[in-house]
């Protein structure tokens, strides 16, 4: 299905046009019936001489609604461009020609109305004024038809020639991930909240979860319409009303974007190639205060020019738009800025949430946003996690607004010739994820360099505790856990599950280190089952004797010689294993100890699960 819209000046008969077409009215207010003025986004729909079934949203020409055009241009797939055979092009005419073009709605017919007016001269002359306007346009060249809406005359031929055009009209794109930019909210008794508006990028179905965007809502699809009819589903590219239950009507409101959840997130700040319509009152400039129109969004904002002081009227240049409220968008989306009275420009979303406000004139900012914008998919996909790394795959298919589909494939043929690196399976694993090739070489160096700063900062101790080193890089647990086994099985660090280490680490004494430690060890060996509490020794030393197997710490206070140890655990196991218990009273006299050194060794090897407690006596596990 296929969504038509009107444009054109007030008074050039869009509306009894869009009555002779469908018979449907598509005014629907009060205000508008008696002042006989499109006011707000009217509605209709008919089904064209090859059966194709089409919508269309009629919208008011008058400049003092020319918000409420652009919330009903966004996203449709053909443009009907209304001149009046009377009149010619208007101002308005013009300005809704300068936003379709801004909107790069690329198929166009233009209707000359009311011709039963005046005589066949002079629609031609109209024709021609039309032909100069849509010169440098995305309508240059498109048909032109002249009709009657009052005595029918043309109207079953632009019937065909709206089929024609559509022939050739390839459908909305499926990409999973739903949108339905809300440009209506109202309630029905019994039924509760509805909102209508046009469907993009995916389909809904009766009883999916959804949720509202920027506000962050959550509700069910309880019933779907397109054109009065029920639907359980229904793909891509129709205009549709939406019943929802858990929301109220007051959370439901214009400009807010119907989705599936857990993917699209506002943003207050966007990049993107402005260009200026050649009849805009006046230049851009940096820092200027702007209205901003994306679908049914607006919000007012604020332009940093990137790569220039001004714009001048028909110029391009790179900004950055800094939103004050918030709006959901992906890359690609077109949008309008305006001044509080006049259309200035306009682009497509380049990326749709940066990181950071750019520095001005910088050619490394330009130069990546040069490749999210003309590159190709594989370009913007190494971009993107060059920028957002590591990436799942939502993340990449939404930031490049891509299909699930066509980002694994590209992404197989990206880590193929070594532009990137997967770790898992992103199609189906939980953390599994992509990083740029500069990336993956990135995350290893800052790896690398977080283990030789610990091995120099503690050169005895084997190696780093594991989550120490998590922490330092900044990544989720899982994420870290596919990185440890990349990097171990290439050789780049070794893993014994309790710390890292770089392969070339191996701790060492010192001379004076090592003397010292040998005191230290002789003393425990004077008395090997009461060793001495009192010699000091530094902590780190202490640990590398521990590491090095030569003392085993049984307590904070109480460390043992490793001989006296393994001959003390031979002797407690053996007795186990001849009499199946052994008390703390037993164990001291067995090695004419005491309970200071006892007690610790006999709860160090329950801590070890040699020995388990049953009341006042160990057992052997």
């Amino acid at each position: 299905m296929f969504v038509i819209g009107t444009a054109g000046h007030v008074d050039h008969g869009k509306s009894t046009l869009v009555k002779a077409l469908t018979n449907i009215d598509p005014d629907r207010l009060p205000e508008e019936k008696a002042r006989e003025m499109t006011v707000d986004l009217g509605f209709a729909w008919m089904t064209l001489p090859s059966g194709r079934e089409v919508s269309i949203v009629d919208v008011p020409g008058h400049e003092r609604f020319i918000k409420n055009m652009l919330a009903g241009v966004g996203a449709i797939d053909l443009a009907l461009l209304i001149v009046a055979a009377d009149e010619s092009v208007m101002q308005q005419t013009l300005e809704h020609l300068a936003i379709l073009d801004l909107l790069q709605i690329h198929r166009g017919l233009v209707v000359i109305t009311k011709t039963d007016l005046v005589d066949e001269e002079l629609v031609e002359l109209v024709k021609a004024e039309v032909q100069d306007a849509l010169e440098g346009t995305s309508f240059e060249g498109s048909p032109m038809m002249g009709v009657s809406a009052y005595t029918g005359a043309g109207i079953e031929d632009l019937k065909l020639a709206i089929d024609g055009i559509l022939d050739d009209t390839q459908p909305r794109r499926d990409l999973g991930r739903p949108r339905l930019p809300i440009d209506r909210c109202f309630s029905i008794s019994g039924f509760g909240t509805v909102v209508t508006g046009t469907l993009i990028d995916g389909g809904l179905a009766v009883g999916q979860e959804v949720e509202l965007e920027p506000s962050g809502v959550r509700c069910r699809v309880r019933g779907l319409q397109s054109h009065k009819s029920r639907v359980d589903f229904t793909e891509p590219g129709v205009r549709l009303a939406v019943n929802l239950s858990g929301v109220a009507r007051s959370e439901a409101l214009r400009g807010e974007i119907l989705t599936i959840p857990g993917w699209l997130r506002a943003a207050r700040r966007l990049d993107t190639r402005v260009r200026m319509v050649p009849n805009a009152p006046h230049a851009l400039r940096h820092n200027m205060g702007i209205t901003f129109h994306l679908f049914t969004s607006e919000t007012t904002a604020r332009v940093r020019l990137l790569d220039a002081d001004r714009l001048a009227p028909g110029s391009e240049g790179w900004v950055q738009i800094l939103l004050d409220e918030e709006i959901p968008m992906v890359k690609g989306d077109y949008f309008v800025i305006r001044s509080a009275e006049d259309t200035l420009g306009g682009g497509q979303v380049v990326d749709p949430a940066p990181r950071r406000r750019h520095r001005r004139f910088d050619e490394d900012v330009i130069e990546r946003l040069m490749v999210l914008d003309e590159g190709t998919g594989e370009d913007v996909l190494i971009s993107i996690a060059d920028q957002w790394g590591p990436c799942n795959l939502t993340t990449l298919s939404h930031r490049a607004n891509l299909s699930a589909e066509d980002v694994l494939v590209r992404l197989e043929q990206l880590t193929a010739a070594g532009e990137m690196v997967t770790l898992g399976d992103l199609s189906g694993e939980t953390d599994a994820v992509a990083y740029s090739r500069s990336g993956w070489e990135g995350v290893k160096a800052r790896l690398k360099a977080s283990l030789q700063g610990y091995h120099h900062q503690y050169p005895l101790r084997k190696g780093a505790p594991t989550q120490e080193i998590r922490s330092r890089l900044g990544l989720s647990q899982g994420v870290y856990l596919r990185v440890i086994d990349r990097v171990s099985a290439e050789g780049e660090v070794v893993d014994d599950g309790q710390v890292l280490k770089l392969p070339e680490h191996q701790p060492a004494l010192t001379q004076e280190q090592e003397q010292i430690a040998g005191r230290f060890v002789s003393e425990l060996e004077r008395d090997p089952y009461s060793p001495t509490t009192d010699f000091a020794i530094e902590g780190e030393v202490l640990n590398a004797l521990i590491d090095q197997g030569r003392v085993v710490k049984v307590s904070t206070s109480v460390v043992f010689a490793s001989g006296a140890y393994q001959d003390m655990l031979g002797k407690i196991t053996a007795h186990l294993n001849d009499s199946g218990s052994i008390t703390v009273a037993e164990a001291r006299t067995m090695f004419n100890s005491s309970r200071k050194y006892v007690l610790p060794l006999l709860e160090y090897l329950d801590q070890q699960r040699v020995t388990r407690r049953v009341g006042d006596e160990r057992v052997l596990r």
